[in-house]
């Protein structure tokens, strides 16, 4: 005897009689994911940002074919490459002093201390060792780096608890009157340039002692010895008391035109690993002091 469906409507469509409204399952479907993040899986050294910039001046692709949107969707097994752009032959610096856990170097004017993000090709003192401390692009002068974590972290905490002495050299648009004295201006990065700083009763403690050693008309040669160390301090606290450095193009945008920006690091005082306390210092750059001539 054959079985009776309670619902005859049902039987009918399973014996084929009437057609279902039931979808068939569809075959597995493979997985996709975006582009940039495909890249980024394949090569992640890079930051996101820098990949998707990778992505929109033409360096990826995606079976072979350069896609230009970063937010373009490809199936996870396709095959995805980039073509990464070649470092610059980085060319050392003069070297002051090495050993196996630091090298002391005399920056040139216009070489910069840390990369521009990973995209960067530009050298840089990175390229060399661990940053402790760093130097404006346009100042020359004394630049400690670290071999290993170990002494980075071993150099950097003197630098965070005052215990190195550093001092540097300047041209200022002007004679700084008196002629030695010491400024404590708080500094605050400056919400207008986020880029730059300037001087704010409530920022962080900032303190220079500053000395003219020589001068002429309307130019002086100025001896600093930072107490703190807050980014762009001399260059600020020169501008705060109205001598700006010669050249300095963000904190002296009237300045006389210069061939650099007249600012050098001459020494550094610091224990290195080992215990011994040392000062390496960098000779002012050829006719850095011509100007007062001038």
């Amino acid at each position: 005897m054959s079985k009776k469906f309670s619902k005859p409507e049902l039987s009918r469509k399973i014996n084929g009689d009437i057609p279902s409204d039931l979808k068939t399952p569809a075959a597995d479907t493979v997985p996709t994911i975006r582009f940039d993040m495909a890249i980024l899986e394949q090569y992640p050294r890079y930051s996101r940002a820098t990949i998707q910039k990778f992505i929109k001046d033409g360096r990826a692709k995606a079976a072979g074919q350069v896609i230009l949107k970063p937010n373009y969707i490809i199936d996870e097994n396709t095959e995805v490459e980039l073509d990464e752009p070649q470092a610059e032959a980085t060319e050392k610096p003069p070297v002051i002093y090495e050993d196996d856990n630091v090298i002391v170097f005399d920056k040139p004017a216009g070489m910069l201390s840390i990369k521009k993000g990973d995209y960067s090709s530009e050298p840089a003192i990175e390229d060399f060792g661990e940053i402790v401390h760093r130097l404006d692009r346009d100042t020359s002068g004394v630049i400690i780096v670290a071999k290993n974590f170990e002494t980075k972290g071993y150099l950097q905490k003197q630098f965070q608890e005052r215990k190195t002495h550093k001092t540097y050299y300047a041209i200022t648009c002007g004679i700084p009157n008196p002629p030695h004295a010491i400024i404590n201006v708080p500094l605050a990065r400056n919400l207008k340039k986020p880029t730059t700083f300037t001087p704010d009763k409530n920022g962080r403690e900032a303190i220079t002692e500053y000395r003219v050693e020589d001068y002429s008309d309307k130019l002086a040669f100025v001896e600093l010895k930072p107490k703190t160390g807050r980014t762009h301090q001399l260059r600020i606290h020169l501008a705060h008391i109205g001598t700006p450095i010669l050249g300095d193009k963000v904190y002296n945008p009237k300045s006389p035109k210069a061939d650099r920006m007249y600012l050098h690091a001459a020494a550094l005082e610091i224990t290195i690993p080992g215990g011994q306390r040392m000062t390496f210092t960098a000779n002012l750059p050829e006719n850095f002091r011509d100007v007062l001539k001038k």
